[in-house]
């Protein structure tokens, strides 16, 4: 059964994954329960701004077989087809062991105590190592498939040393735990005295902490080919906006002219009265035009997808899958039953005076099957909440406790909490959850899933 996974991105942002077979179809939306004393509303927060700079999504072609090396012999020939199947099997390996490895390094640093933590950096070397000497396993005779071996392995060497560093920097410290800190280093300095054996980077590359960050940040966009499709995106309502435009413009304009002949066959001659009364006229047409534009706009647009995404093959150019999507404010009225019912399950002090936001997502893929080694589509939408950020208030507290005679204080900060419903529909299933997101000022405090979701 497939099913949406919502987690913590970067400070301010959450994704949620899912994946997709060929020839699916599902829907994903999303509410979002915002209280008022945030601040955020039609006025102050519009959807358009918000989605252009706040949601991105990405899609990418996806396999489960991680473990299982993908690069085979039979893909080495001399024919352009299977030189290209070659790559595309090599990009999904590493393409696929970056993001389960960053996925488990940030996952490894959540453990904040050293007896939990030590062990599972120790599983996660002996994990990367076994992987990554299954890519060097064989070497290609071609010389042109011998190079995207060797920028995919120089890539993923110095993206493993990195990740693995910032590991260990970040994690806890502990004197008990010397020999598994002594191994991650040792594995670090290996990677790093590998890629010195394969002469892979200058030294004048490696002297320089900006050419060497941005050469790798070009060759993981080499890894990313073919795996990652190219996204286009096209605004459903432009045409559509300008439809609107034009009609209140020509009813605006068929009132005034109305009114302007009739008082022309009231006033015989030009009089300073008549005048007067013609400025009035289009001042008022100016005033209330843009107000009756978008009167009408937000009437006629209210549950019509705003947006179309159309992902292609980066190599073949075809569109493998579509998103259409929609994003508004809406109303309590708008909720579905099992939504509202959902919100109104919270606590009595958590329900508070909220403002309503839905976003949704339909996605279809195309084709029927997708290339030898591929499984699934994934599908990751990021949500960015630095915008609403700016809205929130300013403060901290103290809080007062007495410790015998003696009266001590804490500065506490102010937290807000966003309630979220997702509802992911495919053909034969619902998943519908809440979720609750705790932030402050500067982060994404905690996400927590809701005990009472329903599942069918």
């Amino acid at each position: 059964m497939s099913r949406a996974k919502l987690s913590q991105d970067e400070n301010l942002s959450f994704k949620i994954n899912y994946q997709l077979l060929p020839k699916e179809t599902n829907q994903l939306d999303l509410y979002f329960s915002i209280p008022t004393d945030m601040g955020i509303n039609t006025n102050t927060l519009n959807e358009v701004d918000f989605f252009n700079a706040n949601i991105k999504s990405h899609s990418a072609y996806y396999s489960e077989q991680l473990h299982l090396p993908l690069v085979h012999s039979r893909f080495i020939s001399q024919t352009k087809r299977e030189k290209t199947g070659y790559r595309l099997n090599l990009n999904l390996f590493c393409y696929q062991l970056r993001i389960a490895l960053d996925a488990d390094v940030k996952a490894t640093l959540q453990l904040k105590e050293p007896d939990e933590f030590f062990p599972a950096v120790a599983m996660l070397v002996e994990q990367t190592d076994r992987l990554l000497k299954s890519l060097r396993r064989y070497t290609p005779p071609d010389n042109k498939l011998k190079s995207y071996l060797q920028n995919a392995d120089n890539y993923l060497s110095w993206h493993t040393e990195q990740t693995f560093l910032k590991l260990l920097s970040r994690g806890p410290k502990s004197s008990e735990f010397s020999e598994e800190r002594a191994t991650l280093i040792d594995f670090c300095q290996q990677e790093s005295q590998y890629r010195t054996e394969q002469t892979y980077n200058s030294q004048v590359t490696l002297d320089d902490p900006n050419r060497i960050t941005n050469k790798m940040k070009l060759l993981e966009r080499l890894i990313e080919y073919g795996v990652v499709f190219n996204k286009q995106t096209t605004d459903l309502t432009l045409n559509l906006k300008r439809l609107v435009k034009g009609l209140v413009t020509g009813v605006i304009m068929a009132f005034v002219m109305f009114i302007v002949l009739n008082a022309r066959s009231n006033f015989q001659e030009v009089t300073v009265a008549l005048i007067a009364l013609l400025g009035v006229i289009y001042g008022l047409r100016e005033t209330f035009k843009e107000d009756l534009t978008q009167w009408a706009w937000r009437l006629i647009q209210r549950g019509r997808p705003k947006w179309r995404n159309r992902f292609k093959n980066s190599v073949s150019d075809d569109i493998v899958c579509t998103q259409t999507i929609w994003l508004e404010h809406i109303r309590k009225k708008d909720l579905p039953s099992e939504v509202n019912k959902l919100f109104k399950q919270r606590r009595q002090q958590n329900k508070q005076a909220a403002h309503l936001m839905h976003f949704c997502t339909k996605d279809q893929v195309h084709v029927s099957e997708f290339l030898p080694g591929y499984d699934e589509v994934q599908q990751r939408i990021t949500f960015n909440m630095a915008s609403f950020v700016r809205y929130l208030k300013k403060g901290a507290g103290k809080l007062y406790t007495l410790e015998g005679q003696k009266v001590s204080k804490k500065s506490v900060e102010r937290r807000y909490q966003i309630n979220l419903v997702l509802r992911f529909s495919t053909d034969h299933s619902t998943q519908l959850e809440r979720y609750k997101l705790t932030m402050n000022r500067s982060e994404i405090v905690a996400i927590e899933l809701m005990d009472e979701a329903l599942n069918d």
